[in-house]
């Protein structure tokens, strides 16, 4: 294979899978960070009124991003598995369909948000008072979303060659830019709401520039060539059968959270704060899990194609045992420093003490939820995505909105609401567990 192409279907797992993962680790934290670091900069130098304006469209715009990152995850399976099973014009016409769909998916999104954007808030209590700046957030910053599913898409395609490397590159190039533009568009301009949102799209632009251009200048077979790019029915099928099932569970994840939320805000201000400032701790944990869980489907899919059946198996339990480990030491680790860490977001004791009783409980739970999100990248990347999100959306969902309406009620605790995520995680770990026994024995039957 070339230069930046890794072949996955020999060699040791457990060192191939650790540096494959560590560049993606990486750059889910650099995102998360600069997140919060958009948040800092229009909160310290914009006002309340600002900051309660991009916190109200939080929930509506995470609702699409994760959709569209769904999507492309369909992109990097299909991709990885003609990559390891070496057909270079499958590849090839998979990533020019990609791309193509990607245009097609990202303008719709644009288009949502600047004719819907406005009735969603509103739909979602936005307060009056926020709303006008929350429309304006919301308009500018969906702008942006063509040139964010193009570097989903690129990411998707260099991740199923192995190369990680490179994205996190760009988008670290991308993030500081974004910060510099945020603190002058802010601070010097005084933009406000618009200067944040200006400085996101402008970032998400840079990046999609970087990874198209590398995807142009290469020589391997996953090259973008603008005279290549034709639209061919079947592929466009096959990506959407298996991306828009993931996007559509990440979707409703969103949805599930708002009514885990409005719970939490039954409580007093103190619990809703110290929650709230808790709720940090997710996005670190999460996104370092998750580089593992793009690595379990992209080796998987690599050695599915290439019919090395042995190798498929010892994938997910590697890629299982490294997301159970580092959720541990890291959701452990934040729960050791629990109070340095709520101080960065509050200096009221009370609530940094009610922020730390979500950390006890969430600190010890985090770990749990890799055997259900490792299980389904391990169906994903054997091709199957809609049972895995079916499953997902009933377990980590619909069994959610049941847990708040009867053990909730019963109970009306915060504990019995923080613990309806390890109960979630555990029942439909098992039950996707149950699933990718069964497919695994099913798709490798005549695989040596």
């Amino acid at each position: 294979m070339k230069k930046h192409v890794q072949d996955f279907t020999q060699g040791n797992l457990w060192v191939q899978m650790i540096k494959f993962s560590l560049p993606l680790i990486f750059s889910n934290l650099l995102q998360v960070l600069f997140n919060m670091a958009d948040v800092a900069v229009v909160g310290q130098f914009a006002g309340a009124n600002a900051l309660g304006s991009v916190g109200s469209t939080t929930i509506f715009v995470t609702l699409f991003t994760t959709a569209l990152i769904g999507i492309s995850g369909g992109m990097n399976v299909l991709i990885a598995q003609s990559l390891g099973a070496n057909r270079p014009q499958e590849t090839n016409e998979l990533v020019h369909n990609s791309a193509i769909l990607s245009v097609i998916i990202g303008v719709i999104t644009l288009l949502i948000g600047l004719v819907f954007g406005r009735p969603i808030l509103e739909l979602l209590n936005t307060k009056p008072e926020l709303i006008d700046g929350a429309v304006i957030y919301v308009q500018i910053y969906f702008l942006g979303m063509p040139a964010m599913m193009l570097y989903n898409f690129g990411n998707a395609v260099l991740s199923a060659a192995g190369d990680t490397k490179r994205p996190l590159k760009y988008l670290s190039i991308s993030g500081v830019l974004n910060v510099v533009l945020n603190l002058i568009l802010v601070i010097v301009f005084h933009l406000d709401v618009a200067g944040v949102a200006i400085a996101s799209i402008i970032s998400q632009y840079l990046s999609a520039f970087l990874v198209l251009r590398a995807l142009v200048k290469s020589q391997d077979s996953f090259a973008l060539r603008f005279s290549d790019l034709k639209f061919q029915a079947r592929h466009a099928k096959a990506i959407l059968a298996l991306g828009l099932p993931s996007g559509a569970q990440n979707a409703v994840f969103q949805i599930a959270n708002l009514f885990v939320q409005r719970s939490v805000n039954r409580f007093s201000a103190t619990v809703v704060s110290g929650n709230s400032a808790a709720a940090n701790a997710d996005g670190l944990v999460y996104e370092t899990m998750a580089a593992l869980y793009t690595a379990c489907a992209c080796f998987i899919g690599q050695n599915y194609g290439a019919g090395k059946k042995d190798r498929i198996l010892k994938s997910y339990f590697i890629s299982l045992i490294y997301s159970f480990g580092i959720g541990a030491v890291i959701g452990l680790g934040i729960l050791a420093c629990g109070r340095n860490f709520l101080g960065i977001f509050t200096t009221d004791p009370t609530v940094i003490e009610a922020g730390m009783y979500r950390l006890t409980i969430m600190g010890f739970s985090y770990p749990i939820s890799a055997f259900m999100d490792n299980t389904i990248c391990a169906s994903r990347g054997l091709g199957k995505s809609v049972v895995p999100a079916f499953i997902v959306i009933m377990g980590s969902c619909v069994f959610r909105l049941i847990w708040i309406y009867t053990i909730f009620e019963y109970f009306e605790t915060i504990t019995s609401l923080y613990l309806l995520y390890v109960f979630s995680w555990t029942i439909t770990a098992i039950v996707e567990i149950i699933y990718f026994v069964k497919i695994y024995k099913d798709q490798t039957k005549t695989l040596v």
